[in-house]
């Protein structure tokens, strides 16, 4: 509790500098290692209430940021009209909702686009659409053997949003991923069961396939479908492990 309160009386205070500051600017000099240590120290924090507040945009939540100043200038001074306890606990019931709001329209939006991108890809030529709701294209075939869920397989991939951004890739990596196919999301565990080793298959999974409505966090909102292209470089022999 004590961290949260201190990360937002930070936050506070970068505001109100922020605001002082604005008819007198002052002349960065980053000659020493001091004025470098001092810079390094206001860019971290500058880049959390930078996200901070995105998160609170992202949840349509917009707090009165002169009041927020006001509130740290009056207990800087001993003036606060809250104790300490009480702060904390209405900040931390402040993120909450944060996470909650923002789940709920983050959540919400990515339900909206996906659903239109696989009315969308449907139509495709050479998308074939499976009785679960899979979504997937043959760009070359292979002609190897198919796996089974119980296989550990060897593959390549790239992960993207419906919106192009791409939130993993073992390509970035520089080396295949290896992992049991009944360990993933069932997206995976159908799509590349219907695979041969060598084969390149680009699925679009939608999201009752992948993660649901779960927030996962990093760069996958709740209710995305996900865009995979995968290359089955082998089935593993367990038996040689």
């Amino acid at each position: 509790m004590k961290t949260l309160h201190k990360v937002f009386a930070v936050s506070a205070l970068t505001l109100a500098l922020s605001a002082c500051g604005e008819s007198q600017q002052a002349t960065v000099e980053l000659e020493t290692e001091e004025q470098r240590q001092a810079y390094a120290l206001g860019a971290s924090i500058g880049l959390y209430v930078e996200e901070n507040l995105r998160q609170q945009e992202e949840a349509e939540i917009e707090l009165d940021k002169d009041l927020v100043i006001t509130a740290f200038n009056e207990s800087v001074r001993g003036e606060g009209r809250m104790d300490q306890e009480t702060a904390e606990d209405i900040v931390i019931e402040l993120q909450q909702q944060v996470m909650r709001q923002r789940q709920e329209v983050v959540g919400g939006r990515a339900l909206r686009e996906g659903q239109q991108y696989l009315e969308e890809n449907a139509q495709r030529e050479g998308v074939e659409v499976t009785e679960s709701g899979l979504q997937y294209e043959v760009v070359r075939e292979g002609e190897g053997e198919r796996p089974a869920a119980e296989d550990v397989v060897e593959v390549h991939y790239e992960g993207t949003l419906v919106n192009g951004d791409v939130f993993d890739s073992s390509y970035e990596r520089g080396e295949p991923a290896v992992f049991p196919l009944n360990r993933v999301i069932p997206g995976w565990t159908e799509g590349v069961q219907l695979m041969r080793e060598g084969a390149h298959y680009r699925f679009v999974i939608p999201a009752e396939l992948a993660y649901g409505d779960r927030d996962v966090g990093g760069a996958i909102p709740p209710n995305s479908t996900l865009i995979f292209e995968v290359e089955l470089v082998s089935i593993v022999d367990q038996d040689e492990q």
